[in-house]
């Protein structure tokens, strides 16, 4: 019965060992804040993250032992986790974490892969490619496309000082991408 309903991947695992990798991604999550492993893994390792800071939300002493219970370093990331995690996503509803499709990771597996990510990060991919899509317009003088300011709102929505992390950005990569360009232009005149 290929396609049929389940409940959840079993990424060709034994109960144990599909719950060992999973805890083992999502404290790699938490450690980390982005991981890169295959798509299905990823998949349900967002599943776990997810459940992992809601209880992070409550702040009690229920959720923090079940917290414990999932991660497998939890002396180290339990501060992380109920400190700059749970603050970063207190007024946000749901949707803390993000899967981005990558490349297959070795050209002999050709597995699908992708990128597991929190929002809102330091490291968030969709903030860095929107700043850099705002300072290429910027650049070339033209007017923002209607994807490139949905974007914009979407990354600026629940981050605290959001407004000016991402003029930064956008200040920052303009000037790399006008170095950048002075270098290609001094390159081709000596050519």
């Amino acid at each position: 019965m290929a396609g049929g309903l389940v409940k959840y991947r079993h990424l060709s695992r034994n109960s144990a060992h599909r719950q060992a990798l999973l805890r083992n991604l999502v404290t790699s999550l938490v450690k980390h804040e982005s991981i890169h492993t295959t798509w299905p893994k990823a998949k349900e390792a967002q599943r776990l993250a997810e459940k992992l800071i809601t209880l992070a939300k409550r702040n009690n002493e229920t959720s923090r032992r079940r917290a414990t219970g999932i991660l497998y370093t939890p002396h180290d990331l339990l501060p992380k986790l109920f400190g700059e995690l749970r603050e970063r996503y207190l007024q946000r509803p749901g949707g803390y974490t993000r899967v981005l499709r990558t490349e297959p990771k070795s050209t002999y597996d050709q597995g699908a892969s992708a990128i597991l990510e929190f929002v809102d990060g330091p490291k968030d991919m969709r903030f860095a490619m929107t700043a850099a899509a705002v300072a290429r317009d910027q650049a070339l003088g033209l007017p923002h496309n209607e994807l490139t300011l949905k974007n914009r709102g979407k990354v600026l929505r629940y981050r605290d000082n959001g407004q000016k992390v991402f003029d930064d950005m956008v200040e920052r990569i303009g000037k790399l991408n006008l170095a950048g360009g002075k270098k290609q232009g001094a390159n081709a005149a000596t050519a």
